[in-house]
């Protein structure tokens, strides 16, 4: 009889719905190795706009893939992956139990489920498409991607625009879809007899945790940008800029409250319309969040703002065999 793989939990939910402060009292209660899954918290000195735990909460609770890019570096879920399985394996060699917690549900995605071989960057290719976006705008490029790729097209909305340039460089570059790299990568794991690509070797839970009425998180959501306007958002983006050597193009530059504040400091936008777009982008995030978590299987749901999540999460942790 093989033994059951170790545990592992995912924590999971839109932006501003109360992870982190769920994660961390996990963290008291269990022997919780904290790994964070957002593809923002892994750059340094972006600490404000992304919510990033303060220096005392890291210290107490530090926290793998936090602070491990500079901004002018890029970073892929194929990065992601293997970076995540390293500190996994390590925790787990340790007796304690991999706590993933964030919002990039295509890191979640990726660990789950492996990643098909894609072509690397072209840093070229991806100039003309940031290009073309400038001329054109983001839903015209979309509409090119529907083109060529239908199923890449309906997974990518037309306002994401890394994932979206990244969709119309593999085919740039290959000729072919990432669609049609994803079925020869499954055709060629079913010809080796393979179990898939790279299935995660972990038993995991997989929690979500978001407020039950959508304009509770609005609300919060907004509260939450406003707060981080005030507490130096604005002066942060203009550290990042006064370096000169980022531009508005980057991944890092292009995370969610961040390309806004740019753009404001550009003189694009004013204060009051860059804190409302700031605001929206945000909420169309969360949006976007919902429907990754919508399609997920076995996801166990909490409410943030029941008074008992710590003994709720327990309780369904001792239940699907988690805890020993």
């Amino acid at each position: 009889m093989s033994l059951k793989p170790p545990p592992a939990i995912f924590l999971m939910g839109p932006t501003a719905a109360g992870k982190t402060d769920l994660a961390l009292a996990l963290a008291q209660a269990l022997p919780c190795e904290l790994i964070s899954v957002d593809s923002a918290l892994v750059y340094r000195g972006m600490d404000i706009g992304t919510a990033k735990p303060d220096a005392a909460v890291l210290a107490h609770h530090p926290h793998h893939l936090i602070d491990i890019r500079d901004p002018a570096q890029s970073y892929s879920a194929a990065e992601f992956r293997a970076d995540a399985l390293a500190a996994m394996a390590d925790a787990t060699a340790r007796g304690r139990i991999p706590l993933l917690v964030g919002g990039t549900m295509l890191y979640y995605k990726a660990l789950l489920e492996g990643l098909a071989d894609m072509p690397p960057a072209d840093p070229a290719v991806r100039a003309a498409l940031e290009a073309q976006a400038a001329r054109e705008g983001w839903p015209a490029l979309h509409r090119e991607l529907a083109a060529v790729d239908p199923e890449s097209a309906a997974r990518i909305h037309p306002n994401d625009p890394q994932r979206l340039v990244r969709a119309l460089e593999v085919y740039r570059v290959s000729g072919l879809s990432m669609t049609v790299h994803r079925q020869l990568q499954r055709a060629q794991n079913t010809a080796a007899e393979a179990p898939g690509l790279a299935q995660l070797p972990y038993t995991v839970a997989h929690l979500a945790i978001a407020p039950a009425q959508r304009q509770v998180l609005h609300g919060r959501i907004a509260e939450r940008f406003r707060l981080m306007l005030e507490q130096g958002f604005v002066e942060e983006v203009e550290a990042l800029r006064g370096r000169g050597d980022l531009h508005a193009g980057m991944p890092s530059i292009r995370a969610v409250g961040y390309r806004q504040v740019w753009d404001y400091l550009d003189g694009n936008l004013g204060r009051a319309e860059m804190e409302e777009r700031g605001i929206i982008a945000t909420r169309q995030l969360a949006k976007r969040q919902f429907t990754w978590l919508r399609s997920w299987a076995g996801l166990h749901w909490l409410d943030s703002l029941a008074c008992d999540n710590l003994s709720r999460t327990l309780k369904y942790l001792e239940g699907v065999s988690i805890l020993k």
